[in-house]
């Protein structure tokens, strides 16, 4: 630090603001990063953090690495934290929630100076322990219960809600639904606003029509099949993630069953799958990105010592992206089209022999 102040001819103690992340006067910034790049200076972390109390280390605990959702999310927590001067400990506790205790504690162990989680069945001792050592927690996508910590969520309510109705506007009324475990904060809101949308407009919501997965492919799978083997299967079926949508595809791909002529279909997340698939599919898309961003600069807020508002609930809206899956039908029963059709055409045939024989009389009297 002494060689980049004498290189740079500014204090030791501007040099070390502008290492510890500390806003000084971009002209000084500029010249001690050019310093720091020339001198090939390296920061000692743990140096740093016996003298500052902080490791610059950032754990993040999530269900699932292999999960679409997840992974996009912590793509943009580490980019944050990269530009910030963090390093993250990326933890996949495979929703187990026995992994999910030991792992965060493992976090703790590890010293890092905060934590961003997807929770699912983490106790309230565990974050309180976290509170008690001045760690600070930041939720995604389900709320802390019973603990006030910062939380990022989507508007999962309201999301359903406008995939439903649109198939509502289309006119279906069977309208089925694939939604994950009830014990799951967005799986919940989910299904409430599939409900309250029947509500609205007066529709009964038929519970053969909904139908419960775990949130993989392989449930997605099994729970499309069930519903479309029932005596009277929904025209048109929402499945509320990226991995039941990519089994539910598969399965009615098995089952011949033809998008949108057969069944209307709104899938969730993943745009780039949806306009692979044929016809193109209409889905509801999650903000992930800003989901991340979010959440890492909520921390990044609370390490600076802010904690004005807290805790802070974020609710991000998603965006419904229409694709060429639903169908338009008719308002009309086919039996009551058929008849209004036969009436039609004999309607017609009547005025055509009309016309026809009064064509004959008026020839007749010219040969008269």
């Amino acid at each position: 630090m002494k060689d980049i102040a004498k290189k740079t001819g500014l204090s030791i103690a501007t040099v070390s603001k502008h290492i510890n992340g500390i806003r000084i006067r971009a002209d000084n910034g500029i010249r001690i990063q050019g310093a720091i790049d020339e001198l090939g200076y390296k920061v000692n972390e743990i140096a740093r953090g016996l003298k500052t109390s902080r490791t610059m280390t950032i754990g993040v605990l999530i269900p699932s690495l292999v999960n679409i959702f997840s992974t996009s999310i912590v793509s943009a927590v580490e980019r944050i934290f990269q530009q910030n001067g963090y390093s993250t400990f990326i933890c996949d506790y495979s929703s187990d929630p026995a992994l999910e205790e030991s792992r965060f504690h493992f976090l703790l162990d590890k010293s890092v100076d905060g934590i961003i989680i997807t929770p699912t069945a983490i106790s309230s001792q565990s974050i309180a322990e976290a509170m008690r050592l001045e760690v600070p927690v930041v939720a995604i996508d389900q709320p802390l219960s019973g603990m006030d910590a910062d939380t990022v969520l989507v508007d999962n309510m309201n999301a359903s809600y406008q995939a439903v109705e649109h198939l509502i506007q289309a006119r279906h009324r069977k309208i089925g639904i694939i939604h994950g475990p009830l014990s799951t904060h967005t799986a919940y809101e989910r299904l409430k606003g599939y409900l309250r949308v029947h509500v609205d407009y007066r529709i009964p919501a038929l519970p053969v029509y909904r139908k419960c997965g775990d949130y993989e492919m392989a449930g997605g799978y099994a729970q499309t099949k069930i519903l479309m083997s029932e005596s009277e299967p929904p025209t048109a079926l929402f499945v509320t993630n990226y991995e039941m949508t990519l089994g539910a595809v598969i399965a009615l791909n098995e089952m011949n069953v033809r998008i949108p002529d057969d069944l209307s279909f709104i899938g969730f997340d993943n745009l780039q799958m949806a306009m692979l698939v044929k016809p193109r599919l209409t889905i509801v898309v999650q903000p992930m990105a800003k989901i991340g961003e979010q959440a890492a600069a909520l921390l990044l807020k609370r390490l600076k010592g802010d904690r004005e508002d807290h805790p802070y609930i974020a609710r991000l809206k998603t965006e419904l992206i229409p694709g060429d899956s639903v169908r338009q039908i008719c308002s009309y029963p086919a039996r009551i089209l058929q008849e209004c059709l036969e009436k039609c055409l004999e309607k017609c045939f009547e005025e055509f022999l009309t016309t026809l024989w009064q064509g004959d009389i008026i020839r007749l009297r010219l040969n008269d």
